[in-house]
């Protein structure tokens, strides 16, 4: 089995890697833990300066932007593994747009499923880009599961 676990360190996607965590999954499951980070000067776009020069501003935040999403990836791979260690676990971390860039991973590792977070990061995200996850349910080629994350008072009700 192949699994595409996208993730974004929004608590939505902790609780997708935990859901992963604790499925029984077969021997030689592949998982492909991915981040997609977006060009931290497109998501906010009053970001940029206006006149003077930007000097080596550009290159600093996309290179902390891609530091982060790959301290996410392997924090990620570290919890899966210890939770399962006969997982084969990769890691990839890519700029670009959330919706396609899962897709085109999904495509190229072939996929069985992907498992992502009901909701990523901002509410003013989603309201411009469209939810992922719904996208994700639309267009893949394979199976999605839409780990939710449960609030207190369901947890404290069973």
């Amino acid at each position: 089995m192949k699994i595409v676990l996208a993730i974004d360190g929004s608590d939505f996607s902790k609780v997708a890697i935990d859901e992963l965590a604790a499925l029984p999954l077969p021997a030689g499951t592949e998982v492909c833990i991915l981040n997609v980070f977006e060009n931290p000067m497109l998501a906010a776009p009053g970001a940029l300066p206006l006149g003077g020069t930007l000097g080596n501003y550009y290159e600093e935040t996309v290179s902390n932007a891609k530091k982060s999403a790959e301290d996410l990836v392997n924090e990620a791979s570290k919890s899966l593994s210890d939770n399962n260690s006969a997982l084969s676990i990769t890691t990839a971390v890519v700029n670009g747009l959330p919706k396609s860039a899962i897709l085109e991973k999904a495509e190229a590792f072939d996929a069985d499923l992907i498992v992502v977070g009901s909701q990523g990061h901002g509410a003013f995200s989603r309201f411009l880009l469209g939810s992922v996850s719904q996208s994700l349910a639309t267009h893949a080629d394979c199976s999605v599961m839409i780990v939710r994350k449960r609030d207190s008072k369901e947890k404290n009700n069973q």
